[in-house]
């Protein structure tokens, strides 16, 4: 070994950081926005990334507060800055000076086809929906086993209901053979009726990170399952198409388990309260009942009934009498009436008429009734019919009166 060109560590970072950050003093890089995490000092950190490579990032918060847009995952975009080496951790970076956008980054413009896709194809479709149990018997949780998405989820269903049977359907969640066995385990759980309740989750990441759950492998398990599905993927800013697919979104695996486990306890709480006014309420209304029933003794409840029910049988005496009164007079008007109406009819008869001396005179040859003198002639024959009998007659002189009454 050549001992003349041995270097120490801090010796050839130092010569590298001379040869690097001088050789690339200003330059524009162009590249697909990943794992961009604004830090709680201000600055930004970032990765730019194409098909071949990946280069780490910052915009420290002087810069990062000037931008007129806001950067995010997926995001093509143009940055300019030179670079610098971190001889601590042997890595360089880009220090980012300005920042402007691109274009539309590849992966966000893959899963926005996507979503118009299967939208279209109505996987997505609100009726599609199921409700999620509100106290489920079994959990199905298909994760990483060993991630801090499912430590999460046993610690608080252990906490809120920890009679919930939790079913782990371990699964890859990134790399390319994450989204077939995701669906995989979807397919299983609906097919052995696993659990009541599916929770697809994981925790943060990149947006290439998320993309298994974007495949659409997963998207169409999750559509199709019969038992409801709960998507947590990511944190609250992130998003998967498998949300879409979805029964109910959350925004962590924390909040999926939350919704979940009701709190038993609190539940209970609960009950015993609606218990307790119930009661209440109950004793209320008897107690109630109770004073306005403690004057009713048996000594003077047939003295009270009869206070009640004697104005009422006195006003129906008087009504009654009052009704026979009526009908004895209307009767009595009415058989007045009738009596004057026989005294009418029968001083109206012919009858009546002949038993008073009158008679009906008709011509003989004619038949017809005689009412004046000058409808008859000297010669002419008379039949006369009194009240009995019929008499004949012949007129000899006829007399006409001036003055007829």
């Amino acid at each position: 070994m050549d001992e003349a060109h041995k270097f120490s560590v801090s010796e050839l970072t130092a010569l590298i950081r001379e040869h690097l950050e001088g050789a690339f003093a200003s330059i524009t890089v162009e590249g697909e926005l990943s794992n961009c995490r604004p830090s709680s000092t201000g600055h930004l950190y970032f990765t730019l990334k194409d098909a071949g490579a990946v280069i780490s990032g910052v915009m420290f918060k002087n810069r990062f507060r000037g931008l007129y847009f806001e950067p995010r995952d997926g995001m093509l975009l143009r940055v300019r800055g030179n670079i610098s080496v971190y001889g601590q951790r042997g890595t360089y970076q880009i220090v980012c000076e300005d920042m402007e956008p691109a274009g539309t980054g590849d992966i966000l413009a893959l899963l926005e086809k996507r979503k118009r896709d299967f939208a279209a194809e109505g996987l997505f479709d609100q009726d599609r929906k199921k409700a999620v149990p509100r106290f489920p018997q079994a959990v199905g949780v298909v994760s990483s086993p060993t991630g801090a998405a499912v430590r999460d989820i046993l610690t608080i269903l252990h906490r809120r209901a920890s009679g919930i049977h939790v079913i782990i359907l371990p699964a890859p969640v990134q790399g390319n053979e994450a989204a077939p066995i995701i669906a995989r385990r979807i397919e299983q759980a609906n097919q052995w009726h696993l659990a009541d309740v599916i929770i697809l989750g994981r925790g943060g990441g990149s947006l290439e990170d998320l993309l298994p759950f974007s495949e659409e492998a997963v998207v169409r398990a999750v559509a199709a399952s019969e038992i409801p599905i709960i998507s947590a993927v990511g944190h609250e800013i992130d998003y998967a198409l498998s949300d879409f697919a979805a029964d109910l979104r959350a925004p962590t695996p924390s909040a999926a388990a939350e919704l979940v486990s009701a709190s038993r306890s609190e539940t209970l709480g609960m009950i015993r309260s609606m218990v307790d006014a119930m009661h209440h309420t109950m004793n209320a209304r008897i107690e109630k009942i109770r004073l306005l029933a403690k004057p009713f003794n048996l000594e003077d409840l047939e003295y009270r009934f009869r206070t009640i029910l004697q104005p009422r049988l006195v006003r129906f005496d008087d009504a009654k009498e009052a009704l026979v009164a009526g009908l004895a007079e209307e009767v009595s008007r009415r058989r007045r009436r009738v009596e004057l109406a026989v005294r009418g009819l029968e001083a109206g008869s012919p009858r009546s008429i002949l038993e008073r001396g009158f008679s009906v005179v008709t011509g003989e040859a004619t038949g017809q009734v005689v009412r004046t003198a000058e409808e008859v002639k000297p010669g002419e024959r008379l039949v006369i019919r009194p009240l009995a009998g019929i008499i004949t007659a012949t007129v000899d002189q006829v007399e006409a009166d001036e003055t007829p009454h």
